[in-house]
């Protein structure tokens, strides 16, 4: 897939100069973390689609240059200004500091045709992307749509302690994808039976591993299942800013790796609503507690449970789908980075392959009982499912409109 994202930066052009305007993705990048991270929306997939938005409006802008113009100037102006205008009209309360960040852009940039034309192509696609995507029921009320559980059974998800919140992210299935055809295109089959000898081993493990009192889970396990806790979001974050500092593909192929990596990304969690919608299966502190085999009113797992179905596991979706983009777009391995996690103060791990991210986040959920290891491990599946079906339409996501 990577012969397929677009060089930006010509061999004439001096590699230090092509460095500092590679720089640019960088600033923006960061920018729009910062923008979400200050006044994002209470719905991680509402964030994801800011991000795609954005992002996608920038991949299109500097996917082709004008002949007669300074490639390098022309992108940075249309990444900038795509990134920028999409970023003031989905989160208008940061619009100061992005303009800030803006004229630093510009100013940067030698006044002339190139700029010129790369303003108005980044404003162009901005608006077009804006435009595209307006009531695609991704706002937080439209993703936390009511939904019509059913009456308590084997097997059928329940409201879960401590707080037995009604359900959330019920209208995520109900959302228009970026890419997919239908929401339902990778829709998983079922869950392991109740009955099944795969069941009863999955339970059996959450029982003794999640457990908030476990005397079998190690301190590693513990802080596993604790770094991993919070929003996939955030925690990808970082993963992301190492791969984009590290492309050789120049300024389009920066925009292109965000685009169809948060692009991805939003496409994932509508699948993974449709799917955990579609089977309502009960989650392990429903099963452990009331359930037939060797049911304990008083197990508690480690970590609260979040109010959505068990089957698959949205941290694991969303785990398959990065690991997917980022594999295809940069390779599989990469020089080691470090990673923290807000739920895991003073903690440092540190990767060479995107995969150990997936192999960690399968064993969290469980380690938090939260998550059957199935949950989990069907979770990857859809992930890479619907992520490796985004990059093989990347020539029709990113062809500019």
């Amino acid at each position: 897939m990577s012969a397929a994202v677009p060089q930006a930066v010509s061999a004439a052009v001096p590699q230090a100069v092509a460095a500092d305007r590679s720089a640019t993705a960088l600033a923006w990048y960061d920018a729009t973390a910062e923008t979400i991270a200050a006044a994002g929306a209470s719905t991680q997939i509402t964030n994801s689609r800011t991000w795609a938005i954005s992002w996608l409006a920038a991949a299109r802008a500097t996917r082709r240059v004008p002949t007669g113009v300074e490639r390098g100037a022309y992108q940075e102006a249309a990444l900038a200004t795509a990134v920028h205008r999409a970023l003031v009209t989905l989160v208008p309360s940061r619009a100061e500091q992005l303009d800030a960040t803006y004229r630093a852009t510009l100013d940067s940039i030698p006044d002339g045709p190139a700029e010129e034309r790369g303003v108005a192509a980044g404003e162009r696609q901005a608006a077009l992307v804006l435009k595209s995507r307006k009531g695609d029921g991704l706002d937080p009320a439209s993703v936390n749509a009511p939904y019509p559980g059913k009456p308590a059974a084997p097997g059928v998800w329940q409201p879960t302690p401590p707080s037995y919140a009604p359900a959330a992210q019920y209208g995520n299935r109900l959302a228009k994808p970026f890419v997919l055809r239908t929401q339902s295109q990778f829709r998983l089959g079922p869950p392991p039976a109740l009955d099944s000898e795969r069941y009863a081993a999955d339970l059996a493990e959450v029982r003794a591993y999640g457990a908030v009192d476990s005397t079998v889970r190690s301190a590693h396990q513990t802080e596993t299942a604790t770094f991993w806790l919070g929003s996939s979001l955030t925690l990808y974050t970082e993963p992301l800013r190492v791969a984009l500092s590290r492309t050789h593909q120049g300024i389009a192929g920066q925009a292109a790796l965000v685009a169809l990596f948060h692009v991805a990304l939003v496409d994932t969690q509508i699948a993974t609503s449709d799917s955990k919608y579609a089977f309502e299966r009960w989650r392990p502190v429903t099963a452990i507690r009331t359930g037939t085999i060797h049911p304990d009113p008083h197990w508690t797992p480690l970590h609260t449970t979040p109010a959505h179905p068990d089957y698959p596991s949205g941290h694991n979706t969303y785990s398959g789908a990065a690991q997917r983009v980022l594999s295809a777009l940069t390779g599989p391995r990469t020089a080691p980075f470090d990673l923290t996690s807000p739920t895991a103060p003073g903690v440092t791990r540190t990767y060479t392959t995107w995969k150990q991210l997936s192999d960690e986040n399968v064993d969290a959920r469980v380690y938090s009982g939260i998550h059957t290891r199935s949950a989990d491990e069907a979770g990857i599946t859809l992930g890479k499912n619907v992520a490796g079906y985004v990059l093989r339409n990347t020539g029709r996501l990113l062809a500019p409109r």
